[in-house]
């Protein structure tokens, strides 16, 4: 790797980076969408169609790795490529979990998530993803700090609707008999770990800023 191309490769990790952030936000709109509407096959769909995220994610590591070895980076370049390599884990994951919501998606025949809370942390929780990755490209702290303090929100939400799952199903269950019970039982299964995820996705976010505010602000004890 000539060094004169030195630049041209971080700049083009970053794109690349943006760019598989892109795809699994279209992979998460897709489970999300699959979740509100009760599409199975939307869902199932989302739930195996990983691979290309897989395979965009090894080969970014793998070229991280090489920025490592071949180039050395130091200072605030070694930041950048250690904060990319670490954010590409986390959008990795991210679209695992958005396969989970496919999952829980293609595993019944109506919506899955018809309380309008469920629906609100699903859109917050895309929201803090997308915010995270700008704050990623325009190097922003101050949106770093912001995306924090959202999910602090989302947080919130999340143990309200769990709660209020949970609730339903005890002032159910009386009224139920034991077949209607045991797939009132698989639905609310589904519901807490829809929520779960939900609040997962968000935690990956806040990851995706921690690194990004080390990046710009080099301070270890800036990471939440």
């Amino acid at each position: 790797m000539p060094r004169e191309n030195y630049q041209e490769d971080l700049d083009s990790l970053r794109d690349d980076v943006l760019a598989m952030g892109d795809l699994v936000l279209n992979r998460l709109d897709d489970s999300l969408t699959a979740l509100e509407a009760g599409d199975c096959e939307l869902g199932r769909e989302v739930a195996t169609g990983d691979t290309a995220v897989n395979e965009r994610y090894l080969a970014l590591e793998s070229r991280c790795i090489d920025l490592f070895a071949l180039q050395q980076p130091v200072a605030g370049d070694l930041r950048f490529v250690a904060a990319s390599f670490k954010i590409l884990t986390d959008l990795e994951r991210i679209a695992d979990l958005a396969a989970n919501l496919g999952q829980y998606a293609a595993a019944t025949d109506d919506a899955l998530v018809p309380d309008i809370s469920v629906v609100e942390i699903g859109s917050m929780t895309r929201s803090l993803v997308s915010r995270s990755l700008d704050a990623y490209a325009e190097r922003d702290a101050v949106a770093c700090r912001a995306i924090d303090a959202a999910d602090d929100e989302i947080d919130a939400l999340c143990a309200q609707a769990s709660e209020r799952v949970a609730r339903d199903l005890i002032e159910r269950e009386a009224a139920t008999d034991a077949w209607e019970m045991e797939q009132l039982i698989d639905d609310v299964s589904r519901l807490l770990l829809t929520v779960r995820d939900l609040e997962r996705i968000a935690d990956h976010a806040v990851n995706i800023a921690a690194r990004t505010l080390y990046m710009v602000e080099s301070d270890p004890e800036l990471i939440f």
